[in-house]
């Protein structure tokens, strides 16, 4: 996970893309594979810009092993 930064008890990265498509289109990726798992991300969108943070709201809203199992997920979904 090369580019998450653990903050404020969360794991928060912001993706760059070359446009609103390209972004949700990521975004679209991301929500099937976060239900798959069970575990949703709290983000944001403009334009081209994601920002992502996860946290386990049933741990008292700490970093957990599925923030860092979807996390990694989310990265080869970026290709990184």
């Amino acid at each position: 996970m090369t580019d998450w930064k653990e903050t404020n008890e969360r794991l928060e990265r912001r993706f760059q893309f070359k446009d609103f498509s390209e972004a949700f289109a990521f975004m679209t990726r991301v929500a099937l594979a976060a239900e798959k798992m069970d575990h949703h991300p709290e983000w944001s969108n403009v334009y081209n810009r994601v920002d992502i943070a996860l946290s386990t709201h049933s741990a008292g809203g700490k970093v957990t092993e599925k923030d860092r199992a979807l996390a990694a997920q989310i990265d080869r979904l970026v290709g990184k």
